[in-house]
């Protein structure tokens, strides 16, 4: 079988992002650095039921797609949440799909309050 390219840079970053959110864990992940970075250990207490090594994996996948950006400090490794790939992808295909939708409804309600 052979794979359909992608046709730019951007279409690749989309599919890292889809990809990087596919997991229920790493969409936990994201949710726990949205108030504020966090340490990988800390990361780990969260989430009990994985061990740190696929913790580490799944936080590698998150930085490949550029929703996590990693600092280490000292001993620690520190992780910071970047929403901008999401608001891209957003932006992209939400906004635009939903618009219409938005827009009938707009319609619909003027249409019943003129009734």
């Amino acid at each position: 079988m052979v794979k359909r390219p992608l046709q730019n840079a951007e279409d690749e970053q989309h599919e890292l992002v889809i990809k990087a959110i596919a997991s229920a864990d790493r969409r936990l992940i994201l949710d726990l650095l949205r108030d504020e970075p966090q340490t990988t250990g800390k990361i780990c207490q969260e989430l009990p039921w994985l061990n740190r090594c696929t913790v580490m994996q799944h936080l590698g996948v998150l930085e490949k797609a550029r929703l996590v950006i990693s600092k280490k400090q000292g001993r620690q490794r520190w992780n910071y949440l970047d929403v901008s790939p999401i608001q891209r992808f957003h932006e992209r295909w939400i906004k635009a799909y939903s618009l219409p939708s938005a827009s009938l409804l707009s319609k619909l309600q003027k249409d019943l309050e003129a009734c």
